[in-house]
């Protein structure tokens, strides 16, 4: 099997109907949103799978674009031809746009951004699909599905100016999948018009090892030695209990499923504290493909999980070695170019009106991730002695 295609757990999926019921009680009382969108009333479509099984515990779906770039292949790598569809708030997606950063391949391989909060993807009245949306810096400001705030369309913003779509969806129905998930990140083949792959761990190693002709910096952050060490680290810690944990928290049904999830969170968040206590990164002194994918749900777990997702037994101020990690990683340029925090709490915030009906945002911004981080000589000290 080649390396890209290992099999590895989903980062984000969507399904199109897993939303629709749970704001219809909501829905028929409210007087200001009958009014001002009625075609709502009957359904609200959103981009997040919400399934849960009979317990109430949340069941992540299966990303179905899987084609890999290699040499030799129908996806060849080539300069400009890639194009990436981001979202800044997604972890998964801002997860590859930091190793596209990283690596440096952002010459070659084009991006664009998202607004953060969910709009409408199409204009038929009768389809009320809420999903990633297109704007323009300075356009109008957004507001949540339910019609209530006022979300700017900031510089961050990127419009995918090769295919013009207004939407993730749009792009997707464009190459035939009128279904989805309609997902981030999205890997877009502009030669042959087609979805390449949106499975985001597959994309991260696509990106470490097929474009290694165009790379600015040869860096490999898949390293040999460490590659079964990290994957039993990510397949039984780091993956199910942390990346996917928060979710299972916020989109539990039952009292069950959310007190299961948030106990494996913290028994985890403490393993890993422990081992971050003896050595600067996950696999030692370097960085590699599972420090950038903690960091993308740790640099999010104070601004939004504890509050938004009830994580909130700890924070990550409460775990020193965490918390220096964090700084450490977001200290260094590629990774911190690829963090907009307000993106990262405006989507979060807006785009569930379940959780939070009238979009407000939270002042917290977590802690100061730019202090230093003192971590330079963790683990070093044991090697000497």
């Amino acid at each position: 099997m080649h390396r890209c295609l290992k099999a590895y757990p989903l980062f984000f999926a969507v399904s199109p109907n897993a939303f629709a019921f749970t704001l219809q009680p909501f829905l028929s009382s409210h007087s200001s949103f009958k009014q001002s969108a009625p075609v709502l009333l009957s359904s609200l479509n959103m981009a997040t799978n919400l399934e849960t099984d009979k317990k109430g515990t949340y069941k992540r779906n299966a990303a179905k674009h899987r084609h890999c770039i290699q040499k030799g292949s129908e996806f060849p790598p080539e300069a400009d031809r890639y194009h990436i569809h981001i979202s800044l708030a997604c972890p998964w997606a801002d997860g590859v746009l930091a190793m596209l950063y990283l690596k440096g391949l952002d010459h070659i391989i084009s991006h664009s951004v998202v607004h953060p909060t969910w709009g409408k993807t199409s204009p038929d009245p009768e389809d009320t699909h809420f999903g990633w949306v297109y704007k323009k810096p300075g356009d109008d400001p957004v507001s949540n599905p339910l019609g209530h705030g006022s979300f700017k369309c900031d510089e961050s913003l990127l419009p995918d100016e090769f295919t013009n779509v207004a939407s993730v969806r749009e792009l997707y129905n464009q190459c035939g999948d009128n279904s989805g998930p309609y997902t981030t990140p999205t890997v877009y083949d502009k030669k042959t018009k087609q979805i390449v792959c949106n499975e985001s761990t597959e994309i991260l190693k696509m990106l470490n090892f097929e474009f290694e002709d165009f790379a600015q910096n040869k860096i490999n952050f898949y390293p040999e030695e460490l590659m079964e060490d990290l994957h039993q680290l990510n397949d039984a810690v780091v993956y199910p209990k942390v990346n996917n944990g928060v979710y299972r928290c916020g989109f539990a049904k039952s009292q069950e499923a959310y007190d299961i999830a948030v106990e494996e969170i913290f028994v985890a968040l403490d393993q890993l504290e422990l081992r971050l206590s003896k050595q600067r990164y996950l696999g030692g002194s370097m960085f590699t493909w599972l420090d950038l994918r903690l960091f993308m749900t740790m640099v999010r777990f104070d601004p939004v999980y504890i509050t938004y997702f009830k994580t909130n037994a700890k924070r990550l101020v409460d775990y020193p070695n965490l918390l220096g990690f964090v700084r450490d990683v977001y200290s260094m340029p590629s990774v911190k170019k690829s963090i907009n925090l307000d993106h990262i709490k405006t989507h979060y915030f807006t785009s569930h009106p379940h959780l939070n009906t009238f979009g407000i945002i939270p002042v917290y911004d977590g802690p100061d991730l730019d202090l230093p981080h003192g971590r330079e000589n963790v683990g070093t000290e044991e090697r000497t002695n």
